[in-house]
């Protein structure tokens, strides 16, 4: 296994998930997990043929398109079982066939599913409705970073990934090449941050609303379609035609939200549970 003592050894994963994604048109690892790849706070187990990144108990796993119906993934799946202790959860981006094969034959249970959606960006997309007083405003890095990181804490207290950010996650995302503190949109009323809209362009992806958060005490408001509507504005300014996003399938006031925008399904990712 690589960990912090030898990150330098897993330098092979971001051209690993490169290639994936090409063929499979889906990221095989997470944004935070590939932030602790290059920390060393993740354990990489494989090789640039086939690898898996292990952090907290939770797995992500691909085999290169070139070498995959030779038995890798199954061989990288059975490291994890033999090296590992307890609970083990596994990502299956893109709930690609090859996963499901390995989760029949491991016993996985599925526990998670994570929608992936997608929308034409209207060419006049529709100004946010604001109440009096209320003002959209780019985000300040260095200014505005513990107010949102305060706003997303409490936005996401359920969720297990987005609500843990903290600072160097933050850090860690404004230092990559697709930061545009622009295409991160937070929606004011007074000195007190309600929502926010944080928009991911990255080359030949859709324009992704990355993430969208509102006020636990400002629900009800119309605040969300505010600020996906800003949202909207910001990505036909920025000249994309498509957004996509990522929903958790049980959330169903995000759904009927992004459904009465043009989101429909694209994809879907699903997280399986070895239980032991």
């Amino acid at each position: 296994m690589t960990g912090a003592a030898d990150a330098t050894r897993a330098s092979f994963v971001p051209a690993l998930a490169r290639a994936a994604i090409e063929a499979d048109g889906s990221p095989p690892f997470s944004d935070q997990t590939l932030v602790d790849v290059r920390s060393g706070a993740a354990t990489v187990v494989g090789d640039a043929h086939a690898a898996a990144v292990l952090r907290d108990g939770e797995a992500e796993l691909v085999v290169h398109p070139d070498d995959r119906r030779q038995g890798r993934g199954a061989e990288l799946l059975q490291r994890l079982v033999d090296e590992t202790e307890g609970p083990l959860l596994l990502w299956a981006h893109g709930d690609h066939p090859g996963s499901r094969v390995l989760a029949a034959r491991f016993g996985l249970a599925e526990t998670r599913r994570l929608v992936q959606q997608r929308a034409d960006v209207p060419a006049g997309p529709p100004a946010p409705r604001l109440r009096d007083g209320d003002r959209v405003a780019s985000f300040r890095p260095g200014v505005d970073d513990q107010a949102w990181l305060d706003l997303n804490a409490r936005a996401f207290a359920d969720h297990p990934e987005q609500g843990s950010l903290v600072q160097a996650d933050l850090d860690a995302r404004k230092a990559e090449p697709w930061f545009d503190a622009g295409d991160f949109v937070l929606l004011w009323r007074g000195d007190e941050l309600l929502a926010f809209c944080w928009l991911k362009l990255d080359e030949n992806q859709p324009g992704e609303f990355y993430a969208v958060g509102v006020s636990p005490d400002h629900q009800g408001e119309g605040l969300g379609g505010a600020v996906v509507d800003a949202g909207f504005a910001r990505l036909a300014e920025r000249g994309a035609g498509t957004a996509g996003l990522y929903v958790e399938g049980d959330n169903t006031a995000a759904l009927r939200l992004y459904a009465a925008r043009g989101f429909t399904d694209h994809a879907v990712d699903v997280q399986y549970t070895l239980t032991r």
